[in-house]
């Protein structure tokens, strides 16, 4: 990990002291993420309510420049010169991405799923579908206790697909079942959700930090 990448950790656990109680998983959940980018896979998210929202966000954060600029490789601007008479305009403008799916945003999907099969088997589906091996779930729930998260997770175990789980102080089931688990020290939902901003975000700026800045 880079020196650049453990001052933006830093950073957390001195803006938010509660958070020193699970800054061994973040560290964790950094180098889990970094791994899984390097091997070539993808990251997906699940949540409900404000942690749909979360996942949302998450993935807004890593397929898109989020403070860092991301520039195409010269072999990339290559291909696009080659595959498109408005090559310099998409050069401008591409960016580079960290690959992620959010599971909450597919409408058509998840309504067509809930009402011929079972609804809290939505995540779960795309988990079967997207999933390979070596690629990362980030399961968001306050309570832990989530029923369509955790079947999700169980369905990324059985698939090879690593579980991060974002959660509130007890872990509920889902930190039983989980690869690396995130409980913030907080209880009531909305408490929970606001130290979950801030790790994220710093999870985020982390991984792009270790793929997009060229210093050390």
């Amino acid at each position: 990990m880079k020196e650049s990448t453990k001052i933006i950790l830093q950073d957390l656990f001195e803006n938010y002291p509660k958070l020193k109680s699970c800054s061994e998983s973040i560290i964790t959940c950094v180098e889990e993420m970094i791994a899984c980018y390097k091997g070539g896979n993808k990251v997906l998210v699940c949540g409900n309510g404000g942690s749909a929202a979360d996942a949302l966000h998450i993935v807004g954060e890593l397929m898109k420049a989020f403070v860092l600029p991301r520039k195409l490789s010269q072999a990339e601007q290559d291909k696009i010169r080659e595959a498109s008479g408005n090559a310099e305009y998409i050069i401008e403008n591409l960016q580079g991405a960290l690959p992620a799916i959010s599971l909450v945003g597919e409408t058509a999907l998840m309504t067509a799923y809930a009402n011929d099969m079972a609804p809290d088997l939505a995540f779960a589906q795309q988990v079967y579908g997207y999933g390979i091996p070596a690629d990362i779930l980030i399961a968001i729930s306050t309570s832990g206790n989530s029923k369509n998260v955790i079947y999700a997770s169980e369905v990324a175990r059985a698939k090879g697909v690593k579980v991060i789980a974002l959660t509130g102080e007890s872990g509920g089931r889902l930190g039983e079942i989980c690869d690396v688990l995130i409980n913030v020290p907080e209880k009531e939902t909305y408490k929970i959700q606001e130290l979950h901003l801030p790790v994220y975000h710093a999870v985020c700026l982390a991984v792009e930090n270790e793929f997009f800045n060229e210093e050390n």
